[in-house]
C-alpha cells in the first residue's frame, strides 16, 4: 500500500493515524507520547543495484532468481505498470508478463522450488473486498491464472505470502498492533472456483525501536514476507525491521507462531514493502517505493546480511494440517468488538475525552481575551 501525500502532509497524516489508533483500541495512550529512536548500531542496507524503469515506482513485492529479480507494483492505475517484471542482476526490465484481467491490490511476490511464482493479489486497506486471490505463473506460461479465495470471518488487509513446504501458499495479515493472522486455503486451489481460506494461527512480533517514517505505527505492520532457498528459514517484515524464524521441521506455520524470531534492522527505507533472499540465502534483499519521495529518486534494492541461524534439521515434505479457526485468539488492530479490546477502547476513550477537554479549555482561555 503506497501512503500517498505523506511529504506534503505527513504530520497531519500521522496525527490523525494516531487518533484513528487510539479510537480503534490499537495502543494504549502512553505510547502515543513515546517518540520512536533508532536502533542502536543499525546501519543501512548495501546498494546492490537502482531500478531506473519509471513504470516501477510503487514496488510491493520482489523475489530473487538466478538471473534477476521479479517485482510486481502495488495496484496501479496506469495498465502498463499492471505487470509482472523480469529485472536482470543491474535491475534493468528484461520482460513482462501482463495479467488477463485487472488485479485488485498486488502486494507480495513469492516462488516455489518449481520456479512458479505466485502473485499476492490480496490488499485490501478498506477491509471491504468480498474476495482476495493469488495468481499462479507457472515456468514457460504466458500468463498467470488466478485463483479466489474468501476469508472465514471477515476481509482482513495483507501485504505478505508465504509458500509452505508443500507449496501452499500461506497469507499474512498487516495487522497493526504487532499481531497479525496467518490464512491458507482449505481445499486445494482450483481457476474456476472460490476457495475458502482457513485461519491457522496468529504471529505477534517483537516490539523494536527502529527509526523508520511511520515511527511506531511503522514497526506493528507486516508489509512483507519470504522463504530462504532451502526453506529453512522464513523472514516477515515491517516498514522498520526483518524478523527471521528457523524452520527445522518444515512447518512454517509452527515456527511463525511459536518461534522466536531473529531481528535485523532496516532503519529509514522510505516505504519498505518488499523483502527477499538472495539465491545463496546469505543476504536479506529489500526494496522501497518510489512514489512520493523527491523528484529523481529511484527504488534501490538494498542488501542486509541474514541473520545467524542453527538449523540442522532438513525441511519436511509433508503439508502441514490446519487447526480449527477457533485457535486463533482476537487481538488489538485485527479484532471486531469484544471483550478482548475492552481495556484498550477505555483507554483511548479516555486518552481523547482528555484531549477534548484540554483543546476546549485553550480554546475558552483563547475567546476569553478577545
Amino acid at each position: 500500500m503506497r501512503v500517498r501525500g505523506r511529504l506534503t502532509w505527513g504530520r497531519r497524516a500521522r496525527a490523525g493515524a494516531v487518533v484513528t489508533a487510539l479510537l480503534a483500541g490499537v495502543l494504549p495512550p502512553a505510547v502515543v507520547l513515546v517518540p520512536g529512536a533508532a536502533t542502536a548500531g543499525a546501519a543501512a542496507g548495501t546498494p546492490v543495484c537502482q531500478v531506473r524503469d519509471d513504470r516501477l515506482r510503487e514496488i510491493s513485492g520482489m523475489v530473487a532468481t538466478d538471473d534477476g529479480y521479479v517485482v510486481i507494483n502495488d495496484g496501479a492505475d496506469d495498465e502498463a505498470r499492471r505487470r509482472i517484471f523480469f529485472l536482470d542482476q543491474r535491475c534493468a526490465v528484461v520482460r513482462t508478463v501482463s495479467f488477463p484481467s485487472r488485479p485488485r491490490d498486488t502486494e507480495d511476490l513469492a516462488i516455489g522450488r518449481d520456479g512458479t511464482v505466485w502473485v499476492a493479489d490480496i490488499g485490501d486497506n478498506d477491509r471491504s473486498r468480498p474476495t482476495v486471490g493469488v495468481w499462479r505463473l507457472a515456468p514457460g506460461a504466458k500468463q498467470p491464472v488466478l485463483h479466489r479465495m474468501t476469508y472465514p470471518d471477515r476481509p482482513h488487509d495483507a501485504e505478505a505470502l508465504l509458500l509452505d513446504a508443500s507449496g501452499r501458499p500461506l497469507i499474512v495479515t498487516k495487522g497493526g498492533s504487532g499481531t497479525v493472522f496467518v490464512y491458507a486455503p482449505a481445499t486445494a486451489l482450483r481457476p474456476d472456483a472460490t476457495t475458502p481460506l482457513t485461519a491457522l494461527g496468529q504471529v505477534t512480533v517483537p516490539s523494536t525501536t527502529t527509526s523508520n517514517p511511520f515511527s511506531f505505527l511503522g514497526r506493528g505492520v507486516i508489509t512483507g514476507a519470504a522463504s530462504a532457498p532451502d526453506g529453512r528459514r522464513v523472514v516477515l517484515r515491517s516498514y522498520a525491521d526483518a524478523f527471521e524464524y528457523d524452520v527445522p521441521d518444515g512447518d512454517v506455520v509452527r515456527a511463525l507462531t511459536t518461534g522466536t524470531p531473529r531481528i535485523t534492522p532496516l532503519p529509514d527505507e522510505p516505504q519498505g514493502e518488499s523483502i527477499t533472499y538472495s539465491r545463496d540465502g546469505r543476504s536479506l534483499l529489500t526494496v522501497s517505493e518510489s512514489a512520493g519521495q523527491p523528484a529523481g529518486t529511484r527504488s534501490t534494492i538494498l542488501r542486509y546480511p541474514a541473520t545467524a541461524t542453527t538449523v540442522t534439521a532438513a525441511p519436511s515434505t509433508e503439508s502441514v494440517d490446519p487447526v480449527s479457526p477457533t485457535a486463533v485468539r482476537p487481538a488489538a488492530g485485527e479484532a471486531g468488538a469484544g471483550g478482548g479490546r475492552t481495556w484498550p477502547l477505555a483507554l483511548g476513550a479516555g486518552t481523547l475525552l482528555v484531549l477534548l477537554g484540554f483543546a476546549g479549555v485553550l480554546w475558552w482561555r483563547h475567546t476569553a481575551r478577545r
